[in-house]
């Protein structure tokens, strides 16, 4: 009986203070919903029933005022260590080798020249004017050297001023000869006589050495001049000491007379061009 009489009675009372729902107390909320209910607590036994439930439950201050407000979150960046950016930095390096691997640099050309030059000259000339500023430039490498077959003869010589010096350079210019041929040109453990049965025996394009052995070389028929098409000093190389190769006084002596050798002859009759390095 009490048990059906406390369900009738909740459906009058709200739940306060919701912070554990299962620990909250009831308050009286609106009129009762259960008339039979009230008539009969307006007896004895009725009044007995609501004195016992209110010692039961004893009266919970109103908590809507205490209720604590949400506290905001923030989510902190953790700060960066020495080692992390380190790290990061590892880790960028290592992206730029991969790209620059995976993309070599292509050579320049003379059509690269040419069309830089008109894009720059673009705003201020007209279209005439630009079609008059084709450059004279050198031709390409491989198609002069697949002319070549004249033995005994180069067609380009490059003069350093050592032979260390020419040994730097050869490394250097891998991209450049292609699959052309190279010789070696200088006195370092190199016979005068096996250079010139080298030369009398395959063709060559390239020749890089030093003023002196080139000279000597051309003194015993090994070298012929005339098929020279380009002379390149490494005019601006400083050795240890921060000498060019013309501040070298046998070395200059050495170049003077080999232009001597037929070279200046060639230069006149436009044969030959001569070039700084």
């Amino acid at each position: 009986m009490q048990a059906s009489r406390l369900r009738s009675t909740l459906q009058g009372y709200t739940l306060t203070g919701i912070e554990d729902p299962e620990a909250c107390t009831l308050t009286w909320a609106g009129p009762c919903h259960s008339p039979s209910y009230c008539e009969q607590a307006s007896d004895g036994e009725g009044r007995g029933d609501t004195e016992m439930m209110q010692q039961e439950t004893a009266p919970v201050p109103d908590l809507s005022k205490e209720t604590k407000q949400p506290k905001e979150c923030f989510l902190m960046q953790p700060k960066e260590t020495k080692e992390d950016a380190t790290k990061t930095r590892k880790r960028r390096k290592k992206k730029i080798t991969d790209v620059l691997a995976k993309s070599e640099p292509k050579p320049g050309t003379p059509e690269d020249l040419q069309k830089l030059t008109k894009d720059y000259y673009s705003s201020n000339r007209s279209v005439i004017e630009l079609e008059e500023l084709n450059l004279p430039v050198c031709p390409k490498w491989v198609k002069l050297w697949k002319k070549h077959n004249e033995k005994k003869s180069v067609l380009m010589l490059i003069i350093c001023s050592s032979a260390v010096r020419a040994l730097e350079l050869i490394r250097s210019m891998t991209a450049f000869r292609g699959d052309s041929k190279v010789m070696k040109l200088f006195a370092k453990h190199i016979k005068v006589q096996e250079q010139v049965k080298l030369l009398e025996k395959h063709v060559v394009h390239l020749g890089v050495g030093t003023p002196g052995r080139i000279k000597e070389l051309v003194k015993q028929g090994g070298l012929n001049l005339n098929p020279l098409k380009f002379l390149v000093f490494d005019w601006n190389w400083r050795d240890q000491k921060l000498r060019k190769m013309m501040d070298i006084p046998e070395i200059r002596k050495d170049v003077f007379e080999l232009l001597e050798m037929e070279v200046l002859n060639l230069c006149k009759s436009e044969s030959l061009k001569l070039g700084l390095f």
